[in-house]
């Protein structure tokens, strides 16, 4: 047993049982599983569990024995804060901080076959992209199968976009700002970015977004960053976060971005000062995206958008760039954007009011060009042409959804195959 193989079977649920208990006998309850984070931080994030009539929303952390916690020294790392499920193969001592945090360390080894210690080994050692690789072939897919697949996936955020509706008691201002934040931390930020957002209360946004200094206070401040100015621009941040504390009696939470395995054009200062300025040049966000009539009017509203003049010379505090160099939006950042919040938004907004909506979004992603990523480049290999947005976003969600988990039997191209043979 090693600590990847055990993400793996936990990311897979591969369990002889699941009538949890942790190791002082009391039932868990795995409502989430959570996200496997390949980076640095916890390894599945954003998991739901219920214990003792509980539910607990947060971070798990995985290891071959618990005592690799303390080997590991994550009690001295800020980013393990959020943990409400320790999971072990065996647990060979007890945590004295669970212990006094209530924070509860679930045993596996009597929920593993033995048997698939080998088996999964080479599974993982396997490099084929897909289950079908060896007989897959271009005439198998059928017919609207990107369209079904792109729509399938809208259908699936809008219901994650309606529950946090409902939860913002139908404020689309707000929701649309969780969103923006949660694409503008990319792929390493994102939940982190989200989170942040959703720490702060929408009207308090709109009290100050005609100034771009309290809105980039108010994000870095959140962010813990502006504790000890190293400068005199981070003096005014600072200045201007404390005002936004005391006036609003705002949270004192803080929640860390990561800079790890980031170019520093994405550096997480440069991004939030980006959506600072997003909100500062437009008061009427929401409507001028709803009104937008096609994706060229989309990348308008956001042609302009950039960081702040600090940042020319600065991608980190106090620490000046030898380029000096405006931030600006790229347009591949944008489109990213767009494809990831402002099309999800556009349709769970329209979809009950517009009937011909589905048409319309798809026209919307077909005005974009194919993503670039290592999964569509695995499709090229296979032999598909990738010209846009609909066939890539819907390739990228067809291999999550039914590649990945190897759910063959509803995979339009598994039933091709299969009937074929």
């Amino acid at each position: 047993m090693n600590e990847k193989l055990l993400q793996y079977l936990w990311n897979f649920k591969i369990f002889t049982r699941f009538n949890f208990t942790d190791t002082e006998g009391n039932p868990i309850e795995i409502l989430d599983f959570g996200r496997w984070n390949t980076d640095s931080g916890p390894d599945f994030l954003m998991a739901k569990i219920k214990t003792k009539n509980i539910t607990l929303a947060g971070n798990i952390e995985l290891h071959v024995k618990s005592s690799d916690w303390i080997f590991h020294q994550h009690s001295k790392d800020s980013a393990y804060k959020n943990i409400i499920l320790h999971v072990v193969f065996q647990n060979d001592i007890e945590i004295k901080e669970f212990k006094e945090l209530n924070i509860p360390t679930l045993e596996l080894k009597d929920h593993i076959d033995r048997n698939v210690f080998q088996k999964y080994e080479n599974l993982l050692k396997e490099s084929q992209f897909v289950p079908c690789e060896k007989i897959f072939s271009t005439k198998k897919i059928p017919v609207n199968f990107h369209e079904e697949n792109l729509l399938r996936k809208l259908e699936e955020k809008s219901v994650e976009i309606e529950s946090d509706l409902l939860r913002q008691k139908n404020n689309y201002e707000a929701v649309l700002f969780h969103y923006l934040a949660y694409s503008f931390g990319l792929k390493v930020n994102a939940a982190i970015f989200k989170q942040i957002a959703e720490s702060i209360d929408f009207a308090v946004i709109n009290k100050i977004r005609q100034n771009k200094t309290q809105l980039e206070a108010l994000f870095f401040g959140i962010s813990g960053w502006l504790e000890n100015p190293q400068d005199s621009q981070m003096q005014i941040w600072k200045r201007e976060f404390d005002f936004i504390k005391a006036k609003y009696n705002s949270s004192e939470l803080k929640i860390q971005p990561k800079f790890l395995r980031l170019r520093p054009p994405n550096f997480p200062t440069i991004r939030l000062s980006q959506l600072a300025d997003l909100y500062f040049q437009y008061q009427n966000l929401f409507s001028k995206i709803i009104s937008a009539q096609s994706t060229n009017g989309l990348i308008e509203i956001f042609k302009d958008i950039k960081a702040s003049e600090y940042w020319d010379n600065h991608f980190n505090f106090g620490k000046i760039s030898p380029v000096n160099q405006t931030k600006s939006l790229t347009k591949d950042f944008i489109e990213l954007v767009i494809l990831n919040s402002i099309l999800p938004i556009k349709f769970t907004y329209h979809k009950h009011l517009n009937e011909n909506i589905n048409d319309e979004i798809l026209n919307f992603y077909s005005e974009i060009q194919a993503e670039k990523n290592s999964v569509t480049e695995q499709w090229k290999r296979l032999g598909l042409k990738i010209r846009n947005s609909v066939e890539s976003q819907s390739l990228i969600y067809h291999f999550k959804t039914c590649c990945e988990t190897k759910n063959c039997l509803n995979c339009g191209i598994g039933f091709k195959i299969l009937k074929e043979s």
